[in-house]
């Protein structure tokens, strides 16, 4: 809501933005949706779709929304409530001195072998333990025998600056193309800390991915997603549990992460 009356002088409660909204997707409505851009303007109509989505989808997915398959965006959220967080979730944040705490003390008391190349290793790693997790690329554990899957990566630009608070928020994401990176995430406020006199804040630019990145998220598009499930019938006939967004080739948010962890140790003997 508070967008909805930034954006329309004469919307003051849900009910306006609702009719507003409702009267541009009527007005620009596409019976059947062949790309992204046309899909999000039948849900949200084009003043927000041209505002937030078509920018930022751009620079995201290094391409045109018209060249991004519809069902990408079929559950776009609208929220009729001047409540500002990202999700509907009752609890909402990160873990208190972030996830590295929880992963040391998810490791304390394991075997943890460091700068060691799981496929220079591969076959004696197989062999150690009776369940394997892995969490890695799929089709790089199968060789790329189909062919490699699309990811995107993200590069950071990371700087110290001399003031106590630069934007005011964790994450600030930039919807206008004209921008090169996506957001800029300014690290203290995740802990809500401003009691520092400088900050660090990191820009984020989504590029795509090339061997030697890291891939951050796999590109879920019609092609990818067919290529996707001839390695998974593979990953279902081996001895090898697969996992996260690189094992799975989908884009997890890290609450979903975790649900999905739990339900894969369900399988395990």
């Amino acid at each position: 809501m508070n967008t909805f009356t930034k954006l329309w002088s004469d919307v003051f409660t849900p009910e306006d933005a609702k009719k507003r909204i409702e009267e541009e997707k009527k007005a620009y409505n596409v019976e059947n949706p062949k790309n992204l851009e046309e899909q999000a303007i039948n849900l949200v109509g084009p003043t927000i779709y041209e505002k937030l989505v078509k920018g930022y989808t751009a620079k995201q997915w290094g391409r045109p929304c018209t060249e991004l398959p519809s069902f990408i965006i079929k559950r776009l959220p609208v929220r009729f409530t001047f409540d500002n967080n990202y999700f509907n979730d009752r609890y909402q944040g990160i873990p208190i001195g972030g996830y590295t705490r929880i992963i040391e003390k998810m490791l304390a008391g394991s075997d943890v072998r460091l700068n060691c190349d799981f496929f220079e290793n591969k076959e004696e790693l197989l062999a150690s333990s009776k369940n394997v997790i892995y969490t890695g690329q799929i089709d790089t554990f199968f060789d790329y025998c189909y062919g490699p899957l699309e990811y995107r990566t993200v590069r950071f630009e990371t700087e110290v600056l001399d003031v106590q608070n630069y934007q005011g928020n964790a994450v600030i994401n930039y919807t206008e193309y004209e921008v090169p990176y996506t957001r800029i995430i300014e690290h203290k406020h995740f802990e809500f800390d401003t009691t520092s006199p400088k900050t660090v804040i990191s820009k984020e630019y989504s590029t795509t991915w090339k061997p030697g990145d890291e891939p951050y998220y796999p590109v879920n598009n019609e092609k990818n997603n067919t290529l996707y499930q001839k390695y998974k019938e593979l990953a279902d006939n081996s001895n090898v549990y697969f996992g996260g967004r690189l094992g799975g080739y989908k884009y997890y948010d890290m609450d979903d992460t975790i649900m999905a962890a739990f339900e894969l140790l369900k399988n395990l003997d």
